[in-house]
């Protein structure tokens, strides 16, 4: 015993949790196993001889209340002076057949009054060769194919009697059928004999199943069958249509024997069955019973389950003692060690418990404050890098600006326009107070129109309104924030070099959103550039250096680079004679 629990003392914490798990299952086990059996057996036979009488009472009372519903439509129908004369009459002038099909239906409506509660068709087939039928999706035959039908022939042979039979009716193109109960009676003169027609009341077979249908359930099933032992309907559709020596054969001993059930074997499991003869259909009516499947259905599940319920608690109650006496600060310092958020080494855990689990938790805490130590030293040296990379390309970027505007101003003032020189004066101490300041900073879409349509104003007083501009700007955006200067050194280029060839055209600038990124883009209809097929071929070309002079595109697309991340930049399309399209793509970003 000494040795057993010295071993047992080396397990693993997981080993004695399972061993523990493993022998409360045994014990739960054990104990349903247990209650099942003392209660299984008185409980199985009340409860079966209870469910018996009320499934076969009321599936034996929903089918006698349709066929005597049946019976009085056949009743009425064969006493109707004008459904005779419909099904008898010969060739007539188109006024009075009409008038014979219009008082055939309103008869055949009074008829269906009496089976309003069931879904059927009804069709009247005549001797004369004419067939009225209420819905053709129950019987789809027409009058040759009905008239040799073993459902009008059976009649025949039986003119006085009403029956039920069973017939396949095809759905659609593709062969699928689907079983039908057809009531057939041959319609006779009362002081002849003479059949003048058939009257048939269709019904399908998952409609003529509704009567059985909500007293069935899994391992409990229902069947109905005729003489011959074909299963016309059943809860078990697989078995709809064939034929079943074995469930005729209990149905006729339970007949003749007068006995209330038999046990048997149905499909190779061991039940118990049942029987009610329908002399009015001619069919049986035959319950089967799981017995394996009844037995697991009849237990009190209410008691099982609080039994189940204390065992299982009263297992993990102990299964928690235990593994809480033992691993209580291994556990506290683990929760404590997945508190630590991504990037974030400042939340020290509290040092407690025995001496292996402090000295952990202090190591631990050290390694924190190495690495937030090692982080801000490389956050501080990312942010200097960056800041000097922007200065760079401020330095590049207002100098080309101011440069190329003043070159304007000088050539108003050089032709003497005082007054046009003056508003782009004004027009450029307008650009240069939203410019001059620290480039890396941000405005509105809004602010950033204001600074174009100054520009543009600068560029139409020295080259006049050759180049027409116009904006395209989704109201949605204005509050959008983005770099200051980001789109004007387009429009700039569009100006001096998209209209070398061409005397004149139009830039448009479009700004939209996509609900994830904010674009940007300025589309000229000037001469182009040869040789660009592609969005990204134009940024490192030297064609694109030559005519993008005035700060380079790359620069700008370093810079939004720099800002917000590599997915984000410039991008062009231009094709020779046609013109070019730049495209800035941004995040949305609002202040």
């Amino acid at each position: 015993m000494r040795t057993i629990m010295e071993k047992i003392r080396t397990w693993k914490l997981f080993t004695k949790m399972f061993m523990i798990m493993v022998v409360s299952i045994i014990a739960v086990s054990v104990a349903i196993s247990w209650t099942i059996i003392h209660m299984s057996t008185d409980l199985f036979m009340q409860t079966f001889s209870i469910t018996n009488t009320k499934v076969i009472n009321q599936i034996k009372t929903g089918f006698e209340s349709y066929h005597d519903s049946v019976v009085t439509v056949v009743s009425n129908a064969n006493q109707s002076g004008a459904l005779k004369n419909f099904l008898t009459e010969g060739e007539t002038d188109s006024l009075s057949t009409a008038k014979s099909y219009y008082k055939m239906a309103e008869q055949v409506k009074k008829l269906q009054s009496n089976l309003d509660a069931y879904d059927v068709g009804i069709t009247i087939a005549g001797v004369n060769g004419r067939v009225y039928s209420t819905d053709r999706s129950y019987l789809s035959m027409n009058e040759k194919e009905l008239k040799q039908h073993p459902l009008t022939l059976n009649s025949y042979k039986e003119p006085k009697r009403l029956m039920y039979q069973d017939y396949k009716q095809r759905i659609g193109n593709d062969g699928k059928q689907e079983p039908v109960i057809v009531a057939t009676k041959a319609l006779l003169d009362r002081s002849t004999g003479y059949i003048y027609g058939t009257i048939y009341i269709a019904m399908k077979e998952r409609d003529f199943g509704q009567a059985f249908e909500t007293f069935t359930s899994y391992g409990n099933d229902v069947f109905i069958l005729n003489q011959d032992g074909v299963i016309v309907s059943s809860n078990r559709q697989d078995r709809i249509g064939q034929r079943s020596e074995e469930l005729l054969d209990y149905a006729v001993r339970l007949d003749k024997e007068s006995v209330d059930y038999l046990n048997g074997s149905v499909l190779d499991k061991d039940s118990i069955v049942l029987t009610e003869y329908l002399p009015t259909y001619d069919f049986y009516i035959v319950n089967t019973i799981d017995k394996e499947i009844a037995l697991g259905q009849m237990i009190d599940v209410k008691t099982l389950t609080f039994i189940c319920i204390v065992i299982v608690a009263i297992a993990l109650l102990i299964v928690f003692l235990i593994t809480r006496q033992i691993s209580k600060s291994l556990t506290t310092l683990v929760l404590q060690m997945s508190n630590v958020t991504h990037y974030e080494f400042r939340n020290h855990i509290t040092v407690s418990g025995s001496y292996e689990i402090r000295e952990l938790g202090q190591a631990f805490n050290y390694m924190l404050d190495e690495l937030q130590v090692y982080v801000d030293k490389l956050m501080e040296t990312q942010k200097g890098q960056r800041n000097a990379e922007l200065a760079a390309l401020q330095r590049q970027i207002n100098p080309h600006f101011l440069y190329n505007t003043l070159a304007s101003v000088k050539t108003l003032v050089q032709q003497g326009s005082k007054e046009k020189a003056t508003e782009t004066i004004h027009s450029l101490i307008s650009v240069l107070q939203n410019t001059i300041s620290n480039v890396s900073e941000t405005i509105t879409v809004e602010q950033e129109l204001e600074i174009l349509k100054h520009y543009v104003f600068i560029n139409h007083a020295r080259y006049g309104d050759r180049i027409k501009v116009s904006y395209f700007i989704a109201p949605e955006c204005m509050d959008y924030h983005v770099p200051k200067l980001i789109v004007q050194p387009f429009i700039e280029n569009a100006f001096f070099h998209a209209f070398n060839v061409k005397s004149s055209g139009y830039i448009h600038v479009l700004v939209s959103n996509d609900k994830r990124d904010l674009c940007c883009e300025v589309v000229d209809s000037g001469d182009g550039i040869a040789g660009i097929s592609s969005e990204n071929a134009l940024l490192h070309s030297k064609r694109s250096r030559q005519l993008f002079s005035g700060i380079g595109i790359k620069n700008v697309h370093d810079r939004i680079g720099l800002l917000y991340g590599d997915e984000y930049g410039v991008s062009i399309l231009s094709k020779l004679g046609e013109g070019t399209r730049v495209k800035i793509k941004l995040p949305l970003i609002k202040m």
